[in-house]
């Protein structure tokens, strides 16, 4: 690393101003204080300085996430396998899940990473690290089957329009990559739901061979239940792709179909973990998104007029995007709520949307997307009464 440090002291003075390649200060800076801590403080007054700058708290997120998407991978080759009939073991069924994944991160970085380049070179200012964790949420919740051009284009319009247009990292109303998962169900709604899309049958890499089978369906469990409900159907039971009941154990586990990295409770709950211990994300946030969440649920499985209603508050927990939502997402500390009360009342709003979206609009069963992107856009007025409600607390005391 120190032969490395010398390197970069070494050519630093070119992206300097005045040097020949001063037009590319910004990107030089980026990587420097991606791969080393700044060393710069403050001229006068008093300060903390801390190691631990934004870059190492998103690192820190994208560590967390790794449990998740690791998993992710290998149940994408484990559908696979499943679907056409063969059993190639863990490492080929990890391996092309790797294959699969891959490219979608890679399109993500390149394309989010090339425009925050770009406009930091426009703007002559420093690069912003919030895509960091951006790209590679964004594969993560995305179908296996989505075509690497849809992710590039969704990706491309939510950094720009609903990042950059607001002033970059730090500015967003909206999380960039729940947007990004929007611009693709509202835009290609074909290519986000369906059976089709959450399990590749396809041998596109040649690794393990067999063939497909005709009689499977790829549908998510909160897919199938959401054709019951539409169908009126009285009891239901969810079943995996070749037809064999599922129960809240498999939810927990994680082995279904799903968006890549949001089937596995316990992969989600690792990096939960990660997160709190490290004080990265909110526990308030977190823990009242999933009480918000089982206190909507019991209340319909009170009512139990469809199939969605009659689902445990613990399985609703488990189905969908809503552990990675609650862990990942709702805890965003630019688009969610930023005092101490207002913590509790987002993520209870949060969970508790996420049920009612999923209980009363059988045509959209995941519910999770569209419940933090709608409390992101309260979470200031959720704050400002909070703060209103203090000062006029203090009022009343002061006057006493």
């Amino acid at each position: 690393m120190k032969a490395l440090r010398n390197y970069l002291d070494k050519i630093k003075p070119n992206f300097e101003k005045g040097g020949k390649l001063a037009m590319f200060r910004s990107v030089f800076d980026g990587f420097e204080t991606f791969l080393f801590t700044p060393n710069t403080t403050s001229k006068s007054g008093v300060h903390i300085h801390d190691s631990v700058d934004s870059k190492r708290t998103m690192i820190v997120v994208v560590v967390a996430l790794l449990p998740a998407l690791l998993f992710g991978m290998y149940n994408t080759g484990y559908q696979h396998y499943l679907a056409i009939g063969t059993d190639p073991g863990f490492w080929m069924t990890f391996i092309y899940g790797l294959l699969a994944v891959l490219p979608k991160i890679i399109v993500s970085y390149l394309v989010g990473l090339g425009i925050e380049f770009t406009v930091a070179q426009w703007k002559n200012e420093e690069i912003q690290e919030g895509f960091l964790v951006s790209g590679i949420l964004i594969p993560m919740i995305v179908p296996v089957d989505t075509p690497l051009w849809m992710i590039a284009v969704a990706t491309a319009f939510a950094v720009i329009f609903a990042k950059e247009v607001f002033g970059g990292t730090g500015y967003n109303i909206f999380n960039v990559a729940l947007v990004t998962r929007a611009f693709l169900f509202f835009a290609y709604p074909a290519a986000m739901s369906g059976d089709s899309i959450w399990v590749r049958t396809a041998d596109t890499f040649g690794i393990g061979g067999g063939q497909v089978v005709d009689a499977y369906s790829g549908a998510t469990p909160l897919g199938q239940i959401g054709i019951a409900a539409k169908e009126a159907i009285g009891s239901f039971q969810t079943v995996d792709i070749l037809g064999n009941p599922l129960t809240t154990w498999d939810y927990f586990v994680g082995l279904i179909p799903g968006s890549i990295g949001e089937t596995s409770v316990i992969a989600i709950l690792i990096g939960a973990l990660i997160l709190l211990c490290t004080g990265v994300a909110s526990r308030k946030t977190m823990l009242s998104v999933f009480i918000g969440g089982a206190a909507m649920a019991a209340i319909f499985n009170a009512i139990g007029a469809t199939v969605v209603m009659t689902v445990s508050p613990i399985d609703h927990l488990f189905l969908g995007g809503f552990a990675f939502g609650a862990v990942f997402m709702a805890t965003d500390p630019v688009t969610s709520a930023r005092t101490e009360t207002g913590k509790y009342i987002y993520g209870f709003l949060v969970g508790a949307m996420a049920i009612i979206i999923r209980a009363l609009n059988p045509g959209y069963p995941e519910g999770m997307m569209l419940a933090i992107l709608l409390m992101n856009t309260f979470a200031p007025l959720i704050d400002y009464y909070v703060v209103d409600a203090n000062i006029n607390r203090r009022l009343k005391r002061a006057v006493k």
